[in-house]
């Protein structure tokens, strides 16, 4: 099942399973409030609920209100030799508030404070059931689904501290969507295509068996620190060819339309505009 938050003539933003044709079927007929009722829920089904076309729906982040937004750092290889910085041996871990969520189409905005606004394709995977101190064999009980994460950074910002979530929180930085995809519908998620285009030249292209730290080692790590909750979002961190590891280091500009698409995730595309 494809999980998406939808909007139609009324506006309320209702949970919703994507069909092949772009309809929706509503799943708050079912009984279901919202996105993250159905995840804790476990839920993977949309038999038997209404089916709303293509032409009267609005996609919305498929998870607006994830508990936490997890976020991990230098995770590719080339990507840590591009930003200048050591391999880890542990997780590099931080977080990006949740106010930041857009969804598909929504317009990511470049804030006056910065002037270095950098993209940041990204693989996810969503908590289905929580746990604490889970061991990595059992990473399977505990994903839900997957989707797709622009990490959009404010690289000034950034690099001004030590510390980076608040480089990474500005409104619009964490686009979203368009559908978080059941675990069941991706048999490993660890052989998947990623890549990034500003309208329409590949920045980034890479696969997500590159990860330095995968979905079990991750999923193991985070739980032995903090209990990991039913829709937690763990964004596993960006290949090559971000602007910053650019000669010369390029930037998003007002105008340009940033895409993400990841195999059987489909595809995230956002303009860009200024503040």
């Amino acid at each position: 099942m494809k999980l998406v938050s939808f909007s139609a003539q009324h506006r309320i933003t209702r949970p919703g399973a994507l069909l092949a044709d772009g309809s929706v079927a509503d799943l708050s007929a079912a009984g279901f409030p919202d996105a993250l009722s159905v995840i804790a829920a476990g839920h993977t089904s949309c038999e038997n609920c209404p089916v709303l076309p293509a032409s009267q729906i609005r996609l919305r982040a498929p998870l607006a209100n994830p508990p936490r937004v997890i976020a991990i750092g230098l995770n590719y290889r080339d990507h840590a030799k591009e930003s200048g910085m050591a391999i880890p041996t542990t997780p590099v871990v931080f977080f990006k508030q949740t106010t930041a969520i857009i969804g598909p189409g929504d317009t990511i905005i470049l804030p006056k404070n910065s002037t270095e606004p950098d993209y940041e394709a990204e693989f996810a995977f969503v908590i289905g059931k929580g746990g604490y101190r889970i061991p990595a064999s059992a990473w399977r009980d505990h994903v839900y689904g997957y989707t797709i994460v622009n990490d959009v950074s404010a690289r000034d910002v950034q690099f001004a501290s030590s510390q980076w979530s608040m480089s990474k929180s500005f409104p619009t930085f964490c686009p979203l969507g368009p559908a978080i995809v059941t675990a069941d519908e991706i048999p490993d998620p660890h052989q998947l295509d990623i890549s990034l285009t500003i309208d329409g030249e590949t920045l980034q292209h890479s696969n997500t068996r590159e990860l330095v730290f995968k979905i079990p080692e991750l999923i193991e790590y985070l739980s032995s620190i903090t209990p990991l909750l039913p829709g937690d979002i763990v964004s596993t961190g960006t290949p090559p060819g971000v602007g910053l590891g650019r000669t010369p280091k390029r930037w998003l500009k007002p105008g340009e339309t940033v895409t993400v698409t990841i195999d059987s995730l489909g595809s995230l595309a956002n303009p860009v505009a200024a503040e």
